[in-house]
Order: structure tokens, then sequence, then C-alpha cells
């Protein structure tokens, strides 16, 4: 249990830095790292998707508020990793990160469906 709880610590320091590093980049992370623009603009239509539904009354606010939570831990993952790499993700990450976005559209269609 402390052993989890260090590694939690630990992760949510490493992620801290990695926001101020990536708040220092801002301006022109989208122009140089295309495979983030590739992924955060994936999160922003699923985003648009589950908006979408929640207005037409295909799911529920419970449901967008689920979706939303697990669009936001990719958006989190993407960050913590560019944190790694110097502002940018690798090939590899960003397949990993869209295989999870895989997974949310495909709850997003069937919680619409």
């Amino acid at each position: 249990m402390i052993t989890t709880r260090k590694l939690s610590l630990a992760f949510t320091a490493l992620f801290m830095l990695g926001g101020n590093i990536a708040d220092a980049s801002a301006a022109t992370w989208a122009e140089n790292h295309p495979l983030r623009a590739q992924v955060n603009a994936r999160l922003a239509n699923q985003n648009a998707r589950i908006n979408d539904n929640l207005a037409k009354g295909n799911i529920t606010p419970s449901q967008a508020a689920q979706l939303k939570s697990e669009g936001a831990a990719v958006r989190a993952q993407e960050r913590f990793d560019a944190s790694l790499n110097g502002g940018h993700i690798t090939t590899a990450q960003q397949r990993a990160l869209n295989q999870d976005e895989d997974a949310i559209s495909q709850e997003i269609y069937n919680a619409a469906h």
C-alpha cells in the first residue's frame, strides 16, 4: 500500500512538472507536433459527439460525464507522455492513445444506440 502511494505521488510530481514544460511551449506545439495534434483533434471530436448525443437525449448526463472523464484521462496521458519526450509523443505512444480513443468512440456509439 505504501509503495502504491509513493508511486502515485511520484507520478503526480512528474505530471505537474510535465505540465509546466508543456505550458512553456504551448504556443507552438500544434504546428511542431502533428502526432499530438491528431490525438487531441480526435478527443475534441469525441467531446462534440458526446455533447451532441446528450443534447439529443441519446445519452444521460451521467453517461456523458463518464465518457468525458475517460477522454480527460486520455488527454492527461497524452500530456504526460509529451512531458517525457521533450513536448512530443512517439508513434508508439500515439498508437496506444488511439487505441484508448477507439474504445471511447465505441462506448459513445453503444451508449447512443
